[in-house]
This record gives C-alpha cells, sequence and structure tokens, in this order.
C-alpha cells in the first residue's frame, strides 16, 4: 500500500489551513524561532532571520547530493528558502543565508513549485532552511494539497527551532532533517551567536522524534517518515561529537539514523577565527565515526560508514 503522507489527513479534516492561519497570526509580534525578535513581520519588519511577510525562494530542483533515503532514483525535492536564523560565520551557502540571494514568492507560487517537483518524479519536498518560513510553508503546502500533492515532507533544518513552533507542524511534515551543530553553548556563541543553541536543538530533536519517531523506510529504501539527524564535524572537536551521540542513542533513540558529516572547510567568517580555520583531519573524522558506534548507534548513511 502507498504511503499517505501526514498533511493530507490534514488537509482534509480542516487542520492544515487552521494551523497555517495560527501561524501566520503569529508573525505580528515574531516569537516563531529562538531568537525572539518580537518584529511585526506581517508589516515588513525584519528581525535577525531578515525575512518579512514573504518568504525569499533562493533555488529548487530535484538533488541528488542528499542523504540516500532521500534521494532514491530521482532526487529529492528541495527548496532553498534564502536568509537563516541561525547564521554561522563558516556558512556554505553564504549568498542565500547572509546576502539573500534569491527572490520573494507567494505561497501560491511556492505550491506550485512544489507540485511542479513531485510531478518530475521527486521522491520527496524538501524544505531546506525552513525554520523563519514556517507560516509561509503551512500556507503553500494547504494549497499543494489541495492540488493534489501527495509525497512526503522533509523539513531540513539547523536544528535551531522552537518546540511551540514544531508543534504547529505536527501532522504535516513527514521526515524530520535537523542537524545537532554543537554541543557546548560557548562554541555556539562564538560560531553563531547563539549559545542556547544547545538545549533548544535537544527540545526541537525531542519533539521531532515524538511527531514522527525512527525513520521509515519502504521497499525501495525510500523514506516515507521519521527523524534523520546530521552531524557536522569540526576540527578540534568543537562539535563535542561524542556528546551529540550519547545524546541521541539515550535521548532520542538508538535507531535514530545519523549522517556523520566530515565537509566542513573554514568558509565565511571562519578563516579569521583560531580554532575554525581548518578542515577536519581524516583521524577526526573516524574518531566521529568510532564515537558513533560506541553509543550504540547502528543506521550511520552509508556513504561514510
Amino acid at each position: 500500500m502507498a504511503h499517505v503522507p501526514a498533511y493530507v489527513t490534514a488537509h482534509e479534516d480542516g487542520t492544515l489551513k487552521k494551523r497555517a492561519k495560527q501561524a501566520r497570526q503569529a508573525l505580528a509580534d515574531c516569537t516563531l524561532c529562538p531568537r525572539n525578535c518580537h518584529v511585526n513581520r506581517s508589516k515588513g519588519k525584519r528581525g535577525v532571520c531578515r525575512t518579512g511577510a514573504k518568504a525569499v525562494v533562493a533555488s529548487f530542483g530535484p538533488h541528488f547530493g542528499e542523504e540516500s533515503p532521500l534521494v532514491g532514483q530521482n532526487g529529492s525535492g528541495t527548496i532553498f528558502f534564502s536568509y537563516c536564523n541561525l547564521l554561522c560565520d563558516f556558512c556554505q551557502n553564504w549568498e542565500i543565508s547572509r546576502l539573500g540571494e534569491g527572490r520573494e514568492a507567494d505561497p501560491e507560487e511556492i505550491a506550485g513549485i512544489m507540485l511542479s517537483l513531485a510531478r518530475s518524479g521527486c521522491h520527496n519536498i524538501n524544505f531546506v532552511t525552513p525554520s523563519h518560513v514556517v507560516p509561509m510553508i503551512l500556507e503553500a503546502v494547504s494549497l499543494a494539497a489541495a492540488g493534489g500533492l501527495s509525497i512526503p515532507l522533509v523539513y531540513n533544518s539547523s536544528g535551531y527551532d522552537k518546540v511551540s513552533t514544531l508543534k504547529l507542524l505536527d501532522g504535516v511534515v513527514d521526515i524530520y532533517m535537523p542537524d545537532f551543530k554543537f554541543w557546548d553553548p560557548e562554541v555556539a556563541r562564538s560560531a553563531c551567536n547563539a549559545p542556547d543553541y544547545p538545549d533548544r536543538a535537544r527540545e526541537a530533536l525531542v519533539e521531532m522524534h515524538r511527531q514522527v519517531g525512527d525513520l521509515v523506510v519502504d521497499e525501495r529504501g525510500i523514506a516515507t517518515r521519521g527523524l534523520l539527524v546530521r552531524h557536522l564535524v569540526l576540527p578540534g572537536n568543537l562539535a563535542g561529537t561524542r556528546q551529540v551521540m550519547d545524546f541521541l542513542a539515550r535521548k532520542i533513540s538508538p535507531d535514530t539514523y545519523v549522517n556523520v558529516m566530515p565537509q566542513y572547510r573554514p568558509l565565511g567568517h571562519a578563516p579569521q577565527k583560531p580554532g575554525w580555520d581548518r578542515g577536519i583531519t581524516h583521524q577526526e573524522f573516524e574518531e566521529a565515526l568510532s564515537a558513533a558506534r560506541r553509543a550504540g548507534l547502528t543506521r550511520l548513511d552509508r556513504r561514510w560508514a
């Protein structure tokens, strides 16, 4: 039997439209993410994310560089949103996250993009950097569902998410794919001026797992529902990899699907910051993989494991 995405039911019973309205109202005094800017985005005011009443879309299309359970044969249907609520100093997408490369799009246009990606055969719709544009996403999903969209939705975030906002996505998002970037508050302060990142990420991952559980794949190996966690290995163990892996195994699930990633490069402001100004060594990456295995995690993305 074909998997029916969660939002299809939410659309049919009216929940989706109700959530979209609730999220849109929250823009008037925005506390949708942990930055708690309290600006009236519905009137065009901008906080840390520099996004007003409309989402800015940088690009979209089938993506074949994502994790294997998302890519399959036809790719993950990614929509890259511009700007960001976290703003890491080493961001590899600087032009998008800091400079806002892209253009504003109405929910109707975003819904059209989603339907186009589905028609092209993509296995899912993958919202990249969605934390600051949840209201716009909910409105677009409502319109796309009315237009017949029926493939899973992926929430691909930095992990700097607010539980109250994630609850608006309960029964809407099928697959959560957050990062868990830093364990140490002082490292998070140095990287992105967000010393509360570790606390917020832990809370967010618990909520995400509560909603969707461990990652489930179909007979083709394509993800249909569940949690997939990314962790970027940083030089000098700045990420606190051992603690992150222990948390995932003990507080989330030993069956958590984890992508331990080796592609850190000193981009953005990182070359000017001691400790951040080099890539990782092969030994550092192998130690990170070993930390995941010692924690009891066995579902490691096959590209590295």
